[in-house]
């Protein structure tokens, strides 16, 4: 596998040693189960997966080298690399500057930017239309795109979609910066749409069906679809494709009730002509961090903290999983952890930062799961581990804790 040329300061002691540990004896990764990291007082569960990934790493590992290469020239980003505060907040103090916020809205405007500019697309990928504007510029934008690779491969199956006369439906959340991207390259080759949810694709299968009428779309889908598509012609042939941090049984949810909408208004044998059977479209690492996850519901513990970007959507999808079973805090660092007895942690369903008392119990030795979200720094993950051990006045011998684990693994 590749390895990235990334700053030090986003490694870090414990949490890379304890991946190579399991790399080393699941290097096809096929293990799911977690890790437990034994401490005198405190353990830790810790996800198979979770962390940066390949896509992430790229992107950093460009965006430092944009920055090597020109030192003497003006270095912008079109919005956030990813979703993580502190990899954004490194990169401004390293003096690159946001052109847009995560909503597309300008921070920069465009007659700010000139020719001789460094100008990085993000890992999320971007718009048909900014790549215009930049290329009207004069703007060279390869050498310094980050895209993604799995966000490609979504493009290229919406492409091939279109190619064969289907109407693509997205599944994501369509004010993200990579489904404003997937959309505004899909519907280049196709008429599509963008479903958030199961509850959507209700709405739309009801669509199909002849059941709702052309004020019901228009309601809840006319900001969310290509121009001219037809609601009473163009969902005769449909393909799913999604953002690539979706739940993976939400799209799969998705699909299998509009395959089943297919087959009611056409007849199972003819599914194959109305219903692509497209592969699913999340990124590898999205899968193997929720099937992790997936895994750490098997265990008993007495918490769960998912450490991430409070705007990063597949780490929120980790706490919705975790919390079907364990008391879970959405994080997005060490600093959330005030002390023993008040934590400062993002609550999805209220959508806002709240402050909790009493988030750990106190009468026990602690057993805490703990994962993170793709654009997450392994150092990150340290240091809440750190933290918590010093909130509970435990001096962490990491050495005899990972020396037992790698025996565990022998």
């Amino acid at each position: 596998m590749k390895q990235f040329d990334i700053p030090l300061y986003y490694r870090s002691p414990i949490i890379s040693r304890v991946k190579a540990i399991r790399s080393n004896n699941d290097n096809r990764k096929k293990d799911f189960s977690p890790t437990l990291l034994n401490f005198d007082g405190i353990q830790f569960v810790l996800a198979r997966h979770f962390g940066f990934c390949f896509g992430v790493e790229n992107a950093i590992e460009i965006s430092y080298r944009a920055l090597a290469e020109n030192p003497d020239k003006r270095i912008f980003l079109l919005s956030q690399m990813i979703h993580n505060p502190s990899v954004n907040a490194d990169l401004e103090k390293n003096g690159i500057e946001f052109i847009q916020d995560t909503q597309g809205n300008q921070l920069k405007e465009w007659d700010e930017i000139h020719p001789e500019d460094v100008v990085i697309i993000p890992a999320f990928g971007t718009t048909i239309e900014i790549e215009s504007i930049l290329e009207k510029k004069g703007i060279e934008t390869k050498k310094y795109n980050t895209t993604c690779p799995f966000v490609e491969r979504v493009w290229n199956k919406s492409e091939k979609l279109g190619n064969d006369d289907y109407t693509v439906i997205i599944h994501g959340k369509d004010k993200h910066e990579e489904t404003r991207a997937t959309f505004s390259h899909a519907k280049e080759h196709a008429k599509s749409i963008v479903l958030r949810d199961i509850e959507e694709a209700k709405i739309l299968g009801e669509i199909i069906l002849g059941k709702r009428s052309k004020a019901d779309f228009a309601k809840h889908f006319s900001t969310r679809t290509s121009e001219g598509l037809n609601f009473e012609t163009d969902f005769d042939r449909i393909g799913v494709v999604n953002q690539t941090t979706m739940l993976a049984s939400e799209t799969q949810e998705i699909s299998d009730y509009l395959a089943d909408i297919m087959n009611q208004k056409f007849g199972s044998e003819n599914k194959d002509q109305h219903f692509a059977n497209t592969r699913d479209t999340l990124c590898y690492a999205t899968n193997d961090n929720q099937t992790a996850t997936l895994a750490l519901l098997e265990e008993d513990a007495d918490v769960a903290f998912v450490i991430g970007g409070y705007n990063s959507s597949n780490t929120s999808h980790l706490v919705e999983l975790l919390e079907k079973k364990f008391k879970t805090y959405y994080i997005k660092d060490e600093t959330e952890l005030i002390d023993k007895d008040h934590i400062h942690h993002y609550d999805l369903h209220q959508n806002k930062t709240v402050d909790t008392e009493n988030y750990l119990p106190t009468d026990k030795a602690l057993k805490i799961i703990i994962t993170s979200g793709a654009s997450c720094p392994d150092s990150t993950v340290d240091r809440v581990i750190q933290r918590l051990g010093e909130l509970q006045d435990l001096n962490l011998d990491v050495e005899s804790a990972l020396t037992i684990l790698k025996n565990n693994f022998k």
